[in-house]
């Protein structure tokens, strides 16, 4: 099966994928994999040269972040059209869930948007045989903040008037701190219907992370998976949010961008500091994503990231999703088709594409780190 060559990408938004019979995802979670009205990449450009099947065979499971679901639905569907006898099925679902599944031993590798904590490294030792679980940056890009406001096309937030909102201290539109942050704009007195996420998930861990750094007079809550705000309504998955946002007039959310781009969701600029607000965009996020440390240890390449800076054009409500693996110890069956897909993903190709699709591609210095672990897996 011959992969699409580069001039069939359209530079239209983000559009439904429609999945072939080729493409096996799995249905299951919060988020159904085989449908693009929630978000879906669009077709991408990988030239067959830029995957390498290696021996690459059967079955591989992964499981987890719903963040990455357009950026890996894209990689799978390019993946295995190139390499024939490979199936690749990944169950987007939440990071939690994907954690578990991988330290349970069900899946060769877990997607999530947050490092692994030291008692979840302790645990993957079981499963690891003689090495451990570790994080590889695989996905960067902006969590937007979309809105559903009638009469309003632009809305411009800070950091703080974003953790009142969903601390439900600032309850209605026209509210004078949002006023405030926009001049000339007519506000309605619709009452705010703020929306979170209800399972476990890396997307709320980062957007606590980023109220905690930015905020933390105004968010007295500890960053985590679980959301610990007060009011608010709760939905499953980023798809769940997303849908939410997009059918309640006075709703607000949070999802990766990819969510908002193929839905038509009007998304928040952010107020850092800077000269002037900073859209939601992928080449924004990876101007703040640029600026990230690495913090984990040997072939841990878990990342610092700076939510505080205001630098100019730096989007800092970013996230990075990690692929989760066993730096030694995988399953002799699944580690070829690992490495092989993983490789592609972190491949100059791969990362193309998201950038293409709304996501952040990671630094270039940091993804070649990657790419030499990705090698030395056993």
């Amino acid at each position: 099966m011959k992969l699409q060559r580069k001039n069939m990408l359209r530079a239209s938004a983000l559009g439904a994928l429609v999945v072939s019979g080729a493409l096996v995802l799995t249905a299951c979670g919060s988020d159904d994999n085989t449908k693009g009205t929630d978000g879906s990449a669009k077709p991408s450009a990988a030239a067959a040269g830029d995957i390498k099947c290696d021996d690459a065979k059967g079955k591989l499971l992964a499981s987890g972040s719903s963040a990455q679901k357009n950026a890996i639905e894209l990689w799978i569907k390019n993946y295995m059209a190139a390499c024939s006898g490979v199936e690749v099925n990944y169950k987007s679902s939440s990071s939690g869930e994907g954690i578990v599944a991988f330290n349970q031993g069900t899946v060769g590798f877990a997607g999530s948007d947050s490092a692994l904590k030291p008692e979840q490294v302790e645990e993957s030792k079981k499963i690891c045989t003689g090495g451990q679980g570790i994080d590889l940056p695989m996905v960067g890009g902006p969590v937007a903040l979309g809105f559903n406001v009638a009469g309003v096309d632009k809305l411009n937030l800070d950091a703080a008037t974003i953790a009142n909102i969903f601390n439900d201290k600032i309850k209605k539109w026209d509210d004078e701190a949002i006023k405030k942050l926009n001049p000339g704009v007519t506000l309605p007195a619709t009452a705010i219907q703020a929306f979170h996420r209800s399972d476990d998930s890396g997307t709320t861990e980062n957007v606590t992370k980023y109220l905690k750094a930015a905020a933390p007079d105004a968010w007295p809550h500890e960053a985590a998976k679980k959301w610990a705000a007060p009011g608010g309504q709760a939905a499953s998955g980023s798809a769940g949010v997303a849908a939410q946002v997009k059918q309640v007039d006075g709703a607000i959310g949070y999802f990766e961008l990819s969510f908002a781009s193929a839905q038509g969701i009007k998304t928040v600029d952010l107020n850092t500091g800077a000269a002037a607000p900073v859209k939601a965009t992928g080449e924004n996020a990876s101007k703040a994503i640029a600026a990230a440390k690495i913090a984990g240890t040997g072939s841990d390449l878990a990342l610092k990231l700076d939510y505080t800076t205001k630098a100019e054009g730096a989007y800092p409500l970013v996230l990075v999703t990690y692929e989760v693996v066993c730096d030694k110890g995988n399953k002799a069956e699944t580690l070829p088709t690992v490495k092989s897909f993983l490789n592609y993903a972190a491949s100059d190709a791969g990362q193309k594409v998201l950038l293409e699709n709304g996501y952040a591609p990671i630094p270039a210095e940091i993804n070649a780190k990657v790419r030499e672990v990705i090698n030395t897996l056993g």
